[in-house]
């Protein structure tokens, strides 16, 4: 009887590969078990376990109030669902800003409880000292700059950044930090389709954009704005399916079955 075998897992080396040869890279949030699995038999190369968890799927307004306790446990699910994709967790809001043996410390939860392969700060030339020494611990990072959902209450809220020649330059001056730091890819957040082109080629790690155009080296989406699971999604997702819309049908199908007593069937029951 033969079986089929595993995938080849897509490792941190493979990240810079893909720029090389021109390798479109591929990414969506996950957040449990069940979709990191379907996501990663598909063929995704990266599963980013988001802190938009916390607005996604905990109920908060904002990435804000997410713990390292939640983002270890979400972690720990998708990580052990997965075979193929390279799983990165963002570490939340308030467990790396204050020093690089804080950021340490957090990212090593992240990776011993939590199964991460790499893990994702929000910040340029300000996290630098951090991402040194994660990176010189063996801890694979990724870079976060444009719009960070994390200093929403400073930037103004969830606006384009990067307008103007100032503010363009300093996100240049970012992202080669973070690269010089030893980060091994940059993701773009709602960044000017031709600044994420510049960087893009200013870097030799790739950049992950969302919202930033068609420029970036790849693409990450929540994975509830790609499947439509909601009424309203960003101006810079794009819908590659119904699946609210199809849980919605299957939900008031069940209902009317378990009304009119037409399930459990005899199909489904046991007699004896």
């Amino acid at each position: 009887m033969s079986t089929t075998p595993a995938p080849a897992p897509f490792r941190v080396p493979h990240l810079r590969r893909a720029k090389e040869n021109g390798e479109r890279l591929t990414m969506l949030t996950a957040y449990d078990g069940a979709t990191a699995r379907i996501f990663d038999d598909a063929g995704i190369d990266m599963l980013l376990v988001g802190d938009s968890i916390g607005d996604n799927m905990l109920g908060h307004a904002t990435t804000i109030p997410v713990t390292l306790e939640e983002m270890v446990l979400a972690t720990r699910s998708v990580s052990r669902a997965t075979r193929r994709s390279l799983v990165v967790a963002d570490l939340p809001f308030g467990t790396y800003e204050a020093s690089a043996q804080q950021a340490h410390a957090s990212a090593v939860r992240l990776m011993k409880e939590g199964g991460a392969a790499a893990v994702k700060m929000e910040g340029g030339e300000r996290i630098a000292a951090q991402v040194s020494l994660l990176t010189g611990a063996g801890i694979p990072v990724v870079g976060h700059l444009g719009l960070t959902p994390q200093s929403e209450h400073l930037i103004g809220g969830k606006r384009v950044q990067g307008r103007g020649e100032e503010a363009a330059a300093r996100l240049r001056r970012d992202a080669l930090a973070l690269a010089e730091a030893g980060a091994v890819a940059l993701v773009l957040e709602m960044v000017p389709a031709p600044l994420a082109r510049a960087v893009s080629a200013d870097l030799e790690i790739p950049t992950i954009g969302i919202g930033a155009g068609n420029g970036c080296d790849g693409q990450v989406l929540v994975w509830l704005d790609m499947a439509g699971m909601g009424d309203w999604s960003p101006r810079f997702a794009r819908q590659f399916g119904q699946v609210g819309a199809a849980l919605h049908t299957a939900t008031t199908d069940y209902i009317a079955a378990v009304r009119d007593g037409s399930f459990p069937g005899p199909e489904h029951t046991y007699e004896s």
